[in-house]
């Protein structure tokens, strides 16, 4: 049975900790010199509606690093951008390449597609969900304080895509999250309550941030949002990751962003650029939690 990776609710617990447990040992090889290619004359499709560094480097590198190749489409590049039935394209692409990788707008789109993919689907950011930057922040959690089951984690800003999946990972991960936003921004109720007792939410930020292992934020206006821009700064003005709330958390909290970041808007420059932040490291361990997602999706015997 061909799998996919949508959403972090797709894979087991025990999947979801195997694919940390051999990021960090590819991570090792990688820096070891180690040659190894599993995947030799696999190709990869990486289908971007969404623009991206991180991701399209990441993905390209990691297939280049395990002996395949990938092929990057661009809505200009191919028929998807002229309207081709979206389940056209998905059965013509999945018997042409071994696995591919949506980063697009609409969730429902890239759930469409896998419903007709005869290969594995990897979901490389929707407006719902951005599961593959999870894996990274749950490895560089690992690598840095040990095991992230039964902390505190406490997300501050939108209920956006990064919400939702740091929702699901709470209870795939089995930690608590603390999730603040504006009113009105709260993320999807229905997500929330899959999540069982694993989330909190409130308004205040200076609440979440009590007594946290680790605080997660991100851009107030995300792609497609670029309009609500200067409204989005004034309702967001309070919600700032800065050193005071940073000292609410644990001395030994951690800060993570996703990336990119506006120093002086979600996330002060002391904090991003300081001693607790480990953004660089995060933004590297997609590379490599990503060559174990494709390991584990390709069926590649380590």
């Amino acid at each position: 049975m061909v799998r996919h990776f949508l959403t972090l609710n797709d894979l087991s617990k025990e999947e979801l900790n195997q694919i940390i447990n051999r990021a960090i040992e590819l991570k090792a090889m990688h820096k070891a010199g180690t040659i190894y290619e599993p995947l030799k004359n696999k190709v990869l499709g990486m289908v971007f509606e969404k623009s991206s560094t991180r991701t399209r480097v990441s993905f390209e590198a990691g297939m280049i690093q395990l002996g395949g190749q990938a092929i990057f489409l661009s809505p200009r590049d191919t028929q998807l951008g002229r309207g081709e039935p979206i389940e056209d394209s998905a059965r013509v692409l999945s018997s042409m390449i071994d696995i591919i990788m949506i980063r697009t707008f609409e969730h429902n789109k890239l759930e469409k597609f896998a419903e007709y993919s005869s290969v594995p689907v990897i979901n490389g950011l929707t407006d719902m969900y951005h599961p593959c930057q999870l894996l990274a922040d749950i490895q560089t959690y690992v690598e840095h304080r040990g095991s992230i089951q039964g902390k505190t984690v406490t997300w501050i800003g939108d209920g956006n895509n990064m919400c939702h999946s740091y929702i699901n990972a709470a209870k795939q991960f089995d930690f608590h999250l603390n999730v603040s936003t504006p009113k009105g921004f709260e993320p999807q109720e229905n997500i929330v309550k899959n999540a069982d007792d694993h989330v909190s939410l409130t308004n205040k930020p200076s609440d979440a941030a009590k007594d946290a292992d680790l605080i997660v934020t991100d851009v107030w206006a995300s792609m497609g949002q670029e309009n609500e821009q200067n409204h989005r700064e004034q309702v967001f003005s309070s919600f700032q990751v800065n050193s005071e709330l940073m000292a609410k958390a644990k001395t030994d909290a951690l800060f993570m962003h996703c990336l990119p970041a506006h120093r002086g808007e979600e996330v002060c420059k002391e904090v991003i650029d300081g001693p607790k932040s480990v953004v660089f490291d995060e933004a590297e361990n997609r590379l490599h939690s990503q060559k174990a997602l494709i390991e584990f999706l390709s069926d590649a015997k380590p």
